[in-house]
């Protein structure tokens, strides 16, 4: 976590600009639409980065999610490689964080309880006995300031939230900012920045749901991934840590040379029998450098590939075990293991865990994170 001084709360009332005017539809630059209104009348805009390659990605203010990703495969067929939805209501309802900006808290906090400065916080439990990405209403149900920032470089939307002070039990007022840039290289570049005026914790991701044979594609068993982690903290059966940092040498969970995900996800492993597959926090052998390959995933039939770099000291690597076919987005029926996450973030409940790297941020200080997931072709 790389901690320095910034931004103040002065940025509170960051307002939804009007971005460049794109000439053409098809030629590259951001595009702004209406996406709808909440339940309570606030207006949802959409927002399309288009580079000049023909890659495009979509992003929602309602909870900073990205909707839609859409990238060619060996033979320049254009799919779109994330679980999502093409209205509004389908972010409304129910769904398992679908593309989603997450905190304060990515991923569980043991029985929604941490101790910061000698006090006690509690965190609305959401996730059985725990607290899962944020609490009840998380950042992904939040309605984001949003504003382009598009420059030379390539098309960008930067998104702006302020998260009060008790805010599902957090402590501090969060000023929280998210940059999306889209770059020539086909580079989806996540920047994250965030102030407080309280000790709090923090833990952003964004939370993704890939499939590069395209979205709606029956499984996700054949894609071959890579993982740059020597070692893993395994769970206990509410998927908290256990507090151990155990090597993935001899597991099922050892992704250091490219495996299919089907390989071995069904091994009579304590591991993926508690999270119903792979659901497991790895932490990454290089942190904190953008020029390290932390992941990489590959699916044979398009011949697509996702590359992810990160400042981040882990990756939540998640194989969609709980998608049950009950939703229906961009693609078809959203089925059991038909897509998979790389959660770049702190390790899950470190809180609690004084052996895990701080997720503490002061008053004073800037707290900043990367992510780029870099698409190419075999």
């Amino acid at each position: 976590m790389k901690l320095s001084f910034a931004h103040s709360l002065s940025m509170i009332a960051l307002a939804v600009c009007v971005p460049l005017a794109w000439s053409a539809q098809s030629g590259p630059g951001l595009k702004k639409e209406d996406f709808g209104k909440t339940s309570d009348g606030k207006q949802i805009f959409r927002f399309t980065l288009k580079n000049p390659s023909g890659m495009e990605v979509k992003i929602i203010n309602y909870g900073a999610r990205i909707t839609s990703i859409k990238v060619m495969d060996r033979k320049r067929k254009f799919d779109d490689v994330v679980l999502g939805f093409d209205k509004l209501a389908g972010y409304l309802a129910e769904n398992p964080y679908f593309g989603a900006a997450i905190g304060r808290y990515g991923n569980r906090i043991a029985h929604g309880t941490f101790t910061l400065d000698g006090k006690e916080y509690h965190i609305p439990l959401n996730d059985g006995p725990n607290a899962l990405h944020g609490g009840t209403t998380g950042f992904d149900r939040r309605v984001w300031d949003a504003k382009d920032v598009s420059s030379a470089g390539g098309p960008a939307v930067e998104l702006h939230y302020l998260s009060p002070d008790g805010e599902m039990g957090f402590p501090g007022n969060l000023n929280v900012t998210i940059r999306y840039s889209l770059g020539d290289k086909n580079d989806l570049r996540i920047d994250y920045t965030a102030t407080t005026d309280k000790d709090t914790v923090l833990n952003l991701t964004n939370h993704s749901y890939f499939n590069l044979a395209g979205a709606g594609s029956e499984t996700v068993l054949t894609h071959r991934v890579m993982l740059a982690a020597d070692k893993f903290t395994p769970v206990d059966s509410t998927l908290i840590p256990t507090g151990k940092i155990q090597s993935v040498a001899g597991t099922p969970l050892d992704f250091r040379k490219p495996t299919r995900v089907g390989a071995r996800i069904d091994s009579k492993d304590e591991q993926l029998k508690l999270g119903k597959g792979y659901d497991h926090n790895f932490v990454l052998s290089r942190s904190g450098d953008l020029m390290v390959l932390a992941a990489k995933v590959e699916e044979p039939s398009s011949g697509r590939v996702i590359e992810c770099f990160t400042t981040e000291p882990a990756i939540q690597f998640y194989t969609g075990n709980f998608l049950d076919g009950t939703l229906h987005g961009n693609g078809g029926v959203y089925r059991h293991r038909s897509a998979l996450t790389l959660e770049t973030q702190h390790y899950p409940d470190s809180p609690n865990h004084s052996n895990f790297p701080t997720t503490v941020l002061h008053p004073g200080e800037d707290f900043h994170s990367t992510t780029i997931f870099r698409f190419s072709t075999e």
